[in-house]
């Protein structure tokens, strides 16, 4: 083989095997098979290969190799993405970091801590417990996705309304480039002086270079968290509650709502007693001083009332918080006992349009003759719609994928956006001409040229390119989505 042609299959595993154990580097297919997808198990594609480094050098030496080839390259963290983000490259290399495991420095007195890249997020918080901190961001998965797989779709969860996103709580993050540059952006200050290339990176969905190290910040726990969960018998009055509590300045840390299949699906596998009974649910959840708590649970109970709640019942100590987030946390496990499959969707809308799209989607539900179950982050308006299918039945999975086509497209309309934390993967690159033009795209295709000349990081994913925009301006999803429906 001279340098200039591309290795095969065989001799790329040789050059692997000779910095990397060989043990983990995987090319047979039984073992590769758990890598052909990532949460969002529709989509399937087996890689060339798997490469699991425990070393920043072994990453760097990986990108170089790949680079030098043209050979694409998918970073994969906990495989909890539901966008077919980690999606491998059938004629690539999927590198795993997860070996990258450690937490390397807690510093209590400036309230941060750094991490190697495949850290799971809820072992940040239980590692800082013993400092009184904690790490706010916490997705649903929180208890199996990585710190890096959280930087590269810019993840938040049910504190996100107060505490933010993943970008609003890292301070930097070690990345080694598609040539295999080690590189730092961001730093332990404030604020850092030239371009805000962190902000960049964070939700770059592993486009624009591979993530081995993030520095974090952490927050003080808070005093006291209590949690009013309320029933309304209509979503018009759970989603007009909502924008009540931020009108009267309180901002909470969780505001959580559920629909009647959410509530009843969740209570039957938790039974964290929800009210089956009611057509909204709200979980809204205060944290800060004993007075100040107090305060603010007086004004939500009394708010919760003015705007209809049936049943309102609050938290009296730890235990009982934490089955009130327990049925939150595990509702999308719980549609797993109600429907074969479930297509969960993450579109943002304006607050002020909650109690309308919620409705609309219910009427698509009859359109596309699939049900759709909500629960999502009221206070930020990301919504998660779960629609149910049956994959097993002929067109029920590209029925769901057009229903979901129409959700975005309501969300866009009313001024919101077609992702909130999940990312845009595979899953929703026909959706991007929905929101940017075609000038915008060129300038994410830019960005993505600029970092990755070559196209060989995660390709295919995220931001279509110009050819291919057009082709999906031109389909018109609605008439497929009767299509599939009658066929």
């Amino acid at each position: 083989m001279n340098s200039a042609s591309k290795p095969d299959k065989a001799e790329l595993a040789s050059m692997f095997r000779s910095f990397i154990d060989p043990a983990f580097v995987i090319t047979d297919e039984e073992t590769l098979k758990p890598y052909e997808c990532d949460g969002l198990s529709m989509y399937c594609v087996m890689p060339l290969m798997v490469v699991l480094p425990e070393t920043v050098d072994q990453v760097q030496e990986v990108m170089r190799v790949c680079h030098r080839y043209q050979i694409p390259v998918v970073a994969r963290g906990a495989g909890t993405g539901l966008s077919a983000g980690a999606l491998p490259d059938a004629g690539g290399v999927v590198l795993s970091l997860a070996k990258f495991n450690r937490i390397l420095d807690i510093d209590p007195m400036a309230r941060s801590a750094r991490l190697q890249s495949g850290v799971r997020n809820l072992a940040i918080s239980e590692a800082a417990s013993e400092y009184g901190l904690y790490y706010g961001p916490d997705p649903s998965s929180q208890i199996a996705c990585t710190i890096g797989g959280n930087v590269g779709e810019n993840s938040g969860g049910v504190h996100c309304l107060k505490y933010g996103l993943t970008t609003h709580n890292i301070l930097s993050v070690e990345m080694i480039t598609v040539e295999g540059e080690r590189v730092v952006i961001g730093s332990d200050g404030l604020d850092s002086c030239g371009m805000d290339l962190l902000a960049l990176i964070t939700g770059s969905e592993g486009l624009l270079g591979i993530i081995t190290e993030i520095q974090v910040k952490l927050l003080p726990t808070p005093e006291i968290a209590r949690v009013v969960m309320a029933g309304f018998d209509s979503v018009d009055n759970g989603g007009d509650a909502v924008g009540g509590i931020i009108a009267q300045g309180i901002i909470p840390a969780g505001l959580e709502m559920m629909d009647s299949h959410a509530i009843k699906a969740v209570e039957d596998f938790t039974h964290a007693g929800y009210p089956v009974e009611a057509e909204a649910l709200l979980l809204c959840e205060v944290d800060g001083t004993k007075e100040e708590v107090q305060e603010h649970i007086e004004k939500v109970e009394a708010l919760f009332r003015d705007f209809g709640a049936t049943s309102i019942r609050t938290s009296k100590d730890e235990a009982e918080r934490a089955l009130l987030w327990k049925g939150r946390k595990n509702a999308f496990p719980a549609m797993g006992r109600i429907s074969p499959d479930y297509y969960c969707m993450d579109g943002t809308i304006p607050r002020a349009h909650l109690a309308d799209v919620l409705n609309a989607m219910q009427d698509m539900s009859k359109q596309y003759g699939l049900r759709v179950a909500n629960v999502f982050h009221a206070g930020d308006g990301n919504l998660h719609p779960l629609i149910l299918f049956d994959a097993n039945k002929p067109g029920e999975f590209e029925r769901a994928e057009a229903f979901g086509s129409s959700i975005l497209q309501l969300c866009v309309e009313v001024g919101g956006c077609i992702t909130g934390e999940h990312g845009v993967g595979i899953e929703k690159i026909r959706q991007m001409p929905m929101q940017f033009t075609d000038q915008e795209i060129e300038q994410l295709n830019a960005v993505k040229e600029a970092f990755d000349p070559r196209g060989t990081l995660n390709p295919g994913k995220g931001v279509p390119t110009l050819r291919n925009c057009q082709e999906y301006r031109a389909i018109n999803l609605k008439p497929q989505a009767a299509e599939a429906h009658h066929a």
